[in-house]
C-alpha cells in the first residue's frame, strides 16, 4: 500500500464527516497496552499494541443521535461492526504498532483494530473507512457466514 495516498474516511450518521491521512490519524493521542488476541482456531497471543483510541476519532466526527453501530471497512473489502457504546465506553485502540514495530502488511498496516474481549475475526485489519450507522444488525464478512455479531469471548463465536 502506498501510504502517501492512504485516507481514513469517517462518515455516515455524523455531524462532521472526516477524511484523514495516515499521519493525521497518528497525530491523535497515542496509547499502549498489552492485549490478548484470541482466535477461533484455538490459539491466543499477548501483544503490546500502540495506536489511537477509536472514540477520539468518533468524538471528532460527532456521532448523531440515531447512530448505534460503527461499521469498519478494510481495503480488501472485509467489514465488521460494533455497538457504538462498546467503542465509546472502552479504551479500544486502532493500532499502528505491535511490539514496538510498525504493523507489517500481513498484520494489518496501516491500522488494525484491537477489539478487546472479542474473538479475533472482529480485529479488522487494513482499516480505511469507518461508518456510523443505525443498523444494529449489520452483518460483516464472518457474521454473514453464521458467526456471532457480538463476538464476546465468553460466548460461542457461532450464531
Amino acid at each position: 500500500m502506498d501510504i502517501t495516498s492512504y485516507h481514513l474516511e469517517v462518515d455516515g450518521l455524523v455531524a462532521h464527516p472526516r477524511n484523514y491521512t495516515y499521519d493525521q490519524v497518528k497525530s491523535f493521542q497515542n496509547y499502549q497496552k498489552v492485549v490478548k488476541l484470541d482466535c477461533v482456531e484455538g490459539w491466543s497471543v499477548n501483544i503490546l499494541w500502540q495506536g489511537v483510541l477509536v472514540k477520539d476519532i468518533l468524538n471528532e466526527a460527532q456521532p448523531l443521535l440515531p447512530a448505534n453501530t460503527v461499521i469498519f471497512y478494510a481495503v480488501d473489502g472485509y467489514s465488521t461492526s460494533f455497538p457504538l457504546e462498546y467503542l465509546q465506553n472502552n479504551q479500544i485502540i486502532m493500532a499502528y504498532q505491535m511490539n514496538n514495530a510498525t504493523l507489517p502488511p500481513e498484520r494489518g498496516f496501516p491500522f488494525q483494530l484491537v477489539a478487546e474481549s472479542k474473538w479475533g475475526y472482529k480485529w479488522i485489519k487494513w482499516i480505511n473507512h469507518i461508518e456510523l450507522s443505525n443498523n444494529s444488525s449489520y452483518q460483516g464478512y464472518w457474521e454473514s457466514r453464521s458467526y456471532s455479531i457480538s463476538s464476546n469471548l465468553n460466548e460461542s463465536f457461532l450464531k
